[in-house]
């Protein structure tokens, strides 16, 4: 298993951090994030060590849904929620903070009033938008 030794992430996988575990096999490692913005909010991360989306093997993001689904599931089918929100955020551009490959898991209640996804519209027509990112 690779990791890195100054990674955060990587240290919690380590047992050298601690941290509220949830899930746990093989290949992945899901807890509960430290940012008390939400109640619930998960976090799924493998435990070989990659940036983001964009440089992590398609067998660690394969594991990495998996578990993600796992713990959705647990949340809705167990824990009383209604749904779940999942996203990440791959290059510091997107927000991301800590640069270890990880997936959002944040439960849902019908009309807890959260919103998630807070943008600020699109300045583009669909057309113009369609054509410059078509990969066809």
């Amino acid at each position: 298993m690779e990791q890195k030794a100054d990674c955060i992430f990587c240290k919690i996988i380590r047992g050298e951090l601690p941290s509220k575990k949830i899930y746990e096999d093989e290949r992945t490692f899901a807890f509960l994030d430290i940012a008390k913005d939400i109640d619930g909010h998960i976090l799924v991360i493998p435990k070989d060590h990659c940036t983001n989306l964009l440089d992590a093997p398609k067998e660690t993001l394969e594991c990495v849904m998996g578990t993600v689904q796992k713990v959705a599931r647990n949340l809705t089918e167990r824990c009383g929620y209604d749904g779940v929100n999942t996203f990440n955020c791959n290059g510091e551009s997107s927000g991301q903070t800590v640069f270890h490959y990880h997936v959002h898991v944040i439960p849902r209640k019908t009309g807890d009033g959260e919103r998630p996804f807070k943008f600020s519209g699109a300045r583009h027509e669909l057309e113009e938008m369609h054509d410059r990112l078509s990969m066809q």
